[in-house]
C-alpha cells in the first residue's frame, strides 16, 4: 500500500456538503478526475452500517483511480472495509497500536496541530505522514488553534516523512503553503462547495507542478 505517493491534493469528506451516499461518491470522483492524489473519508456521526456502506464504496472508488484511502479516527473502520490507511487527531488513539493492527503497510497520519515536538512523536511511532494547522481561518475546525507558516519549512527540514497543510486552504493561499515546505494540502470546503469539483481540483494539483 504504500507505494502510493504521499505529495499534492488531499481531499477530505464533508458530511455536510455531501448530504447521501450518492452525492458523496459523485463528488468524490470529480476530485479523483481533477487530480487529488488522496482521499480521506471523514464522517462523526454514529451511523456505523452507513459509514461502513460509504467507507466500502470509497476503496473501490479510489482503487479505480490507484489512489488510497484513508479513514479519518477510526481504525476499526479502516481495517473493515480495507481502506488504506487511517488518520489520527490527537486523542483519537495510539499510532502504534493502529500499526499493529493495519499492519506494516498502512499508511497513518497524525494531526500535530503547530506542534513539531507531537510530529517528532508522531515519526518515532511509525506515522507515515504529520499534519499541521489551522493556517487559516475554517469553517470546518472554526476554534483551531493558528498555526505560523514557518512551522512548514522546520518541519520539512526536520522531519523523515511528508508534510500535510490544513485548515482554510483556498486556491487564494494554497501557493503560500506549497511554497514554505507543504508535500500535501489538505482541502475541504474550497473543493467540494466549488461549483466544479473537477476543475478545482487540477487547479490545486497545477500548483505543485
Amino acid at each position: 500500500m504504500k507505494n502510493f505517493q504521499l505529495q499534492g491534493l488531499y481531499a477530505i469528506t464533508d458530511s455536510k456538503l455531501m448530504p447521501d451516499t450518492d452525492s458523496m461518491l459523485f463528488q468524490v470522483e470529480q476530485a479523483l478526475r481533477g487530480g487529488a492524489q488522496i482521499i480521506q473519508y471523514r464522517d462523526k456521526s454514529s451511523d456505523h452500517p452507513r459509514r461502513l456502506q460509504q467507507a466500502l464504496a470509497l476503496v473501490d472508488l479510489c482503487n479505480q483511480f490507484s489512489r488510497p484511502l484513508l479513514i479519518n479516527d477510526d481504525t476499526v473502520l479502516a481495517k473493515a472495509c480495507c481502506a488504506h490507511g487511517v488518520h489520527l487527531g490527537q486523542s483519537d488513539g495510539n499510532i502504534r497500536q493502529a500499526r499493529e493492527y493495519l499492519g506494516v503497510d498502512a499508511i497513518i497520519g497524525n494531526t500535530c496541530h503547530s506542534s513539531l515536538e507531537l510530529a517528532q512523536i508522531a515519526c518515532e511511532q511509525s506515522a507515515d505522514y504529520v499534519a499541521f494547522g489551522a493556517f487559516f481561518p475554517s469553517s470546518t475546525k472554526p476554534d483551531a488553534t493558528p498555526a505560523p507558516i514557518g512551522l512548514l519549512n522546520e518541519a520539512r527540514s526536520t522531519l523523515p516523512v511528508p508534510v500535510v497543510a490544513i485548515g482554510g486552504i483556498n486556491m487564494d493561499n494554497a501557493g503560500q503553503v506549497i511554497s514554505a515546505g507543504a508535500d500535501m494540502i489538505a482541502v475541504i470546503h474550497s473543493l467540494f462547495a466549488s461549483d466544479d469539483i473537477c476543475a478545482r481540483a487540477g487547479q490545486f494539483d497545477s500548483l505543485f507542478n
